[in-house]
């Protein structure tokens, strides 16, 4: 049994995360300060002995004894992290000082939640880790894309320089259950307007594409890194490289649904990435053969039974 802290682990992701830790043995603290995450998500969790939560903001230090971090905490999607662009930055870059900082104290291995995000609008098509990306330093979505390759350079230079166990994954666009209903994604937006028989709204003239990952999936990519090499810290993608343009999301959705909802386009924002898609070769390579089993038709069907319920039980 490992005694495992998850940063972010009330979160969409973090809370699958904590559960599978759970079901695999080991003792999870889950850290949260309940800026997007929300304790329903983990309060079935809080009868299990080996499952602790803890109220924390991690732009504050934190002392603990675990053998390993997963580094989780950020608001992840553009509503979230837009509404307090500073407050996003100082997540993750005063949180990754933190957390690293623990860890190089308690000499535990650590994985940080990096993003698809540190391409920014990628003129390289697949994303590969090589590539640097491409990013507007000072636009609407700087916060979120520099606060993580900020939290990059800190976890590779805690490695060089402290000899820090460290690992980091690219997380390309994910979901599932769990996940909220006006936290601005994309797959949660389309699923909602579609059950309410509302108009979808897409931005731009949704021929951009994206690839979507089942939430499982990532959980089991993000626990197969951590069981890497201690020479292995990546970073490495962790996405499903199917590649769908919006309008064909949403086609899927409607069919699912039953929809009768009308399109509506809208601009598109600023910095918005016309493609994105993960190459995950690397992944392969050293996650044990790890890629995406749910396919995109299979991980929508889950996600609208997951919003139908809640629409129901929160009489929307």
């Amino acid at each position: 049994m490992k005694r495992i802290l998850v940063t972010g682990g009330a979160g969409f992701v973090g809370s699958h995360l904590c559960e599978r830790l759970l079901n695999d043995g080991n003792e999870v603290i889950c850290l949260d300060n309940y800026f997007t995450g929300k304790k329903q998500k983990i309060i079935h969790l809080l009868d299990n002995p080996y499952f602790e939560l803890v109220r924390h903001d991690i732009t504050q230090p934190f002392y603990i004894e675990v053998d390993e971090i997963y580094n989780l905490a950020c608001p992840a999607s553009p509503v979230q992290y837009q509404y307090n662009p500073i407050k996003t930055i100082k997540t993750s870059v005063m949180g990754a000082v933190n957390m690293l900082g623990l860890a190089k104290r308690i000499k535990a291995k650590i994985l940080q939640a990096s993003t698809s995000e540190v391409y920014g609008v990628p003129d390289v098509h697949p994303q590969n880790e090589e590539y640097w990306g491409h990013v507007n330093p000072i636009g609407v979505r700087s916060c979120y894309d520099e606060g993580k390759r900020c939290a990059e350079s800190l976890f590779v230079n805690y490695h060089v320089q402290n000899d820090v166990l460290i690992k980091i994954i690219r997380i390309f666009n994910t979901y599932g259950p769990k996940m909220e209903p006006d936290d601005g994604r994309v797959v949660s937006n389309f699923i909602v307007q579609a059950l309410k028989g509302k108009d979808i709204t897409i931005f731009g003239d949704g021929q951009q594409t994206r690839s979507f990952q089942y939430v499982s999936d990532l959980i089991e990519g993000m626990i197969r890194m951590m069981k890497t090499d201690d020479d292995f810290i990546g970073p490495v993608n962790i996405g499903n490289p199917g590649e769908f343009t919006m309008l064909e999301l949403t086609s899927e959705i409607i069919d699912l649904t039953g929809s009768k909802s009308k399109i509506v386009h809208l601009p598109l924002p600023q910095d918005d990435p016309t493609q994105r898609q993960p190459d995950i070769t690397l992944a392969k390579k050293k996650l044990n053969g790890w890629e995406p089993t749910i396919p995109l038709r299979e991980g929508l069907i889950k996600t609208i039974a997951y919003f139908e319920q809640l629409l129901k039980e929160e009489g929307l």
